[in-house]
């Protein structure tokens, strides 16, 4: 296969994987290719986070490990983390389907640093539904819901009227 080739076939995977549509934060009705394409693009040995088992430890951990894209957060799991640009302040605004793609990372106690992170960015902030989530340098974190643990696969994704990026350290984005 022609390197040009495999380059292209790997980012229509990557798009397929993480969302190949644009959609608003609030649309509930994703068209029937979509749910096609979600349906087909998870894998089956690929586990899901959830709201009730990222909640179920108190003081959820928030580490560091290398990536593809340099040093970046991850759960104590292996599970990475992203951070949504239309948020421009703490308060979340993936809701609905949104937050069923891209779960948030909750917490029932203090968030806690490991690795590279900063204590002093990390935060929470409350969701509309009362539970608490994680915040990093004043951004609210999210899980990608059908990645597998130690697997980056939708930074610099474009979904929900905005991008999802992995974090760094510093509390910023991965360059694009």
């Amino acid at each position: 296969m022609r390197p040009g080739l495999a380059k292209l076939l790997a980012g229509t995977l990557l798009l397929v994987g993480c969302g190949a549509t644009e959609r608003a934060a609030g649309d509930p009705s994703p068209s029937p290719s979509e749910e096609q394409s979600s349906a087909s693009s998870s894998s089956p040995g690929a586990p899901s986070p959830s709201a009730a088992t990222t909640a179920s430890v108190p003081g959820t951990i928030v580490t560091t490990a290398d990536s593809q894209f340099g040093e970046m957060l991850f759960d104590r799991t292996g599970q990475a983390i992203y951070l949504f640009d239309r948020e421009a302040t703490d308060r979340p605004d993936c809701y609905g389907e949104c937050a069923e793609a891209w779960p948030p990372v909750l917490t029932e106690a203090d968030p806690r640093a490991r690795g590279g992170v900063r204590q002093d960015l990390l935060s929470t902030t409350r969701r509309s539904d009362g539970t608490t989530q994680v915040t990093y340098g004043g951004h609210p974190l999210y899980f990608y819901a059908h990645e597998g643990k130690n697997q980056v696969l939708c930074h610099d994704v474009r979904e929900y009227g905005g991008l999802w990026l992995v974090v760094q350290p510093d509390g910023g984005p991965a360059p694009t």
